[in-house]
């Protein structure tokens, strides 16, 4: 999710990192360059901007503030095939940390973003990270997550396959949708879009079509972990974060009344004020 206003109140700088493979990765940073970091990590097919709203805060002040491109999303680069791999999303969470020597950094992923972190603990474990925080996020994929996805995200995914571009677009649409309880103004509502078709339909196919869970590794977890998720979450339901606390049983759970699948974007004081509740635990 793109938001609108111009990324100018607050400086930002960009960076490009070699991630798995080689690829190309497009990452952005604002913030104190001598707080704790945080790693924002997006979704299926939005970009790094989705967490303007954070990037553009006052959190700025404090934190070194750090979001990516997924690789075959926003201006990072889409290779062929290259996005089943658990192996090489984990290498593009490395690099990113490596690359711009993030120290311990909490990592926060939004929907996909939760597998993508669990990509990197799986083979990387948790030394190198301060903290965790799962977005409305989902940490299995296949039939391991079928019970956990709302029925009109199931109803939209074939269209998000397709190449034919009046479907493509009309499902692009309807994905953008979920994203929020109440509408979005016009002028967001396309930059949604606009993120959307950034990534080619072969890229949210790659995404989608791996089966996996990663109950074993949660239930290992050592590091803090924050669970948020809004209650009217129409694409990962919130019966997906229950089930994660359950497994993670040290989780700390925030639950958002009236908010969809995007609790940065749809209440950002309260969010932006729990991850530095969070961060100052840490």
């Amino acid at each position: 999710m793109a938001v609108s206003g111009a990324l100018d109140e607050i400086t930002v700088r960009t960076h490009q990192v070699s991630g798995g493979g080689g690829v190309r990765l497009h990452v952005y940073e604002t913030g104190n360059r001598s707080g704790q970091p945080v790693l924002f990590i997006h979704g299926l097919s939005q970009c790094g901007l989705a967490w303007n709203r954070q990037l553009q805060s006052e959190l700025a002040r404090d934190y070194r503030l750090v979001a990516l491109d997924l690789r075959g999303h926003g201006d990072s680069e889409r290779p062929a095939d290259a996005y089943g791999d658990s192996d090489l999303w984990a290498r593009d969470i490395d690099a990113v940390i490596r690359s711009l020597e993030l120290d311990r950094p909490i990592l926060s992923g939004w929907s996909y973003g939760g597998v993508v972190i669990c990509d990197y603990l799986s083979r990387y474990g948790e030394d190198r990270v301060g903290g965790i925080q799962l977005v409305g996020a989902v940490c299995r994929l296949g039939e391991p997550a079928m019970p956990f996805l709302g029925p009109r995200f199931l109803a939209a995914i074939p269209g998000l396959f397709s190449t034919d571009a009046e479907e493509s677009v009309a499902a692009l649409r309807a994905f953008g949708g979920l994203l929020t309880r109440e509408p979005l103004a016009a002028e967001d509502a396309y930059l949604v879009l606009g993120a959307a078709a950034c990534a080619p339909p072969r890229v949210r196919q790659g995404l989608l079509n791996r089966t996996l869970d990663y109950d074993a590794l949660l239930a290992g977890l050592r590091s803090p972990v924050l669970i948020t998720h809004g209650l009217e979450d129409e694409v990962i339901l919130s019966a997906m974060a229950d089930y994660n606390a359950s497994v993670i049983r040290h989780a700390q759970t925030s639950y958002y009344p009236r908010i969809g699948h995007a609790p940065f974007w749809e209440d950002p004081a309260r969010f932006n004020a729990e991850l530095r509740s969070f961060a100052a635990s840490l």
